[in-house]
């Protein structure tokens, strides 16, 4: 297969099965990831928490995929994981954790849980973006307010004055999500994408450890101080979080909508709540309750007006080019 072709020209050839496992994999591991965070962040500055997991992550998948034979990417390949390991990375997961130093969880929860609406308004306004139609909308705004109810007024801060430095790097964290996703979808990429994943972990993780000197995380900080706990919470997040479902989120880019596959930022509060009710004993409210229905009520809208056809040119592309090897 030519490796510049663009890679949502595959979607249609990825077996059912393995798109509904990737959907799995990154509504309900990265739902279990918020516990992993708050635990390896305790003892780890959370700049270089990051940069760690993802570093290693990363080196481990290059280093196999190597091992197996997948030849080395090209120098246009390098770039492209360049941009989206800084913008979904760096940007995106490494400012959240930032952010929620500064403003409530719940807060941050809601601004995340936007990013399925810049990443549809995105890929409308990128050359050739289709538009999206007005269930897609109707989805998207559900979804917000099932989010808002679930975190409630207090969690999101409306009760005392918000730090706006707080909620404007939030935001620059959903934005550059989204725009990475987005420039994923269409740019250069090797034939394998568990490579593309490998090649953006890494360059995403240096990047973060970079971010880390300015922030003054690297004074007075000793990894004598870090606790077991952390250490375990750590290599939860290079496992599951991201090798399996970073990984896995890579791919659905590669081979659905990006409104379809944005929607992981409505499941995983839930799942966190879920988590939270099964494993510390919190409690689940009828308002729970109800804000989890909305949340799924509008996941169900924009996945059921998705399923619009391909355009013509990338079918064609698809046809001729025969299914991606994952």
């Amino acid at each position: 297969m030519n490796t510049e072709t663009a890679p949502h020209a595959r979607a249609s050839t990825a077996p059912r099965w393995l798109v509904l496992a990737a959907f799995a994999a990154v509504y309900l591991v990265w739902g279990s990831t918020y516990f992993g965070i708050a635990i390896a962040v305790r003892t780890l500055p959370p700049h270089i928490m990051a940069g760690i997991r993802f570093i290693i992550a990363g080196g481990i998948m290059f280093l196999f995929l190597r091992w197996r034979g997948v030849p080395l990417p090209k120098l246009i390949h390098w770039r492209s994981a360049l941009i989206v390991g800084i913008l979904l990375l760096g940007l995106g997961n490494g400012s959240v954790s930032w952010a929620e130093t500064m403003v409530p969880t719940g807060l941050a929860s809601l601004m995340i849980a936007a990013v399925p609406l810049w990443m549809v308004l995105m890929d409308w306004a990128r050359p050739g973006g289709i538009r999206p139609k007005g269930g897609e909308f109707t989805g998207i705004a559900l979804g917000l307010v099932g989010i808002a109810l679930l975190v409630g007024p207090a969690a999101l801060g409306l009760d005392r004055p918000l730090n706006y430095v707080g909620v404007a790097i939030m935001l620059l964290a959903s934005v550059a999500w989204s725009l990475g996703s987005i420039y994923s979808r269409h740019a250069a990429i090797p034939d394998n994408p568990l490579m593309l994943t490998a090649m953006e972990m890494l360059l995403g993780g240096i990047f973060l450890m970079g971010m880390a000197l300015p922030l003054g995380e690297y004074q007075n900080f000793s990894f004598a101080q870090v606790s077991t706990e952390s250490w375990l919470a750590l290599l939860y997040l290079m496992l599951f979080g991201s090798l399996v479902g970073f990984s896995a989120y890579v791919f659905l880019l590669q081979v659905s909508t990006p409104a379809k596959v944005s929607t992981y930022a409505y499941v995983n509060p839930v799942v966190a709540v879920l988590l939270g009710w099964a494993l510390l004993g919190e409690e689940i409210t009828p308002l729970t309750l109800l804000a989890s229905a909305v949340i799924v009520a509008g996941v169900a809208i924009i996945t059921y007006f998705n399923t619009r056809p391909q355009p013509q040119a990338f079918a064609s592309q698809t046809s001729e080019k025969g299914a991606p090897r994952v």
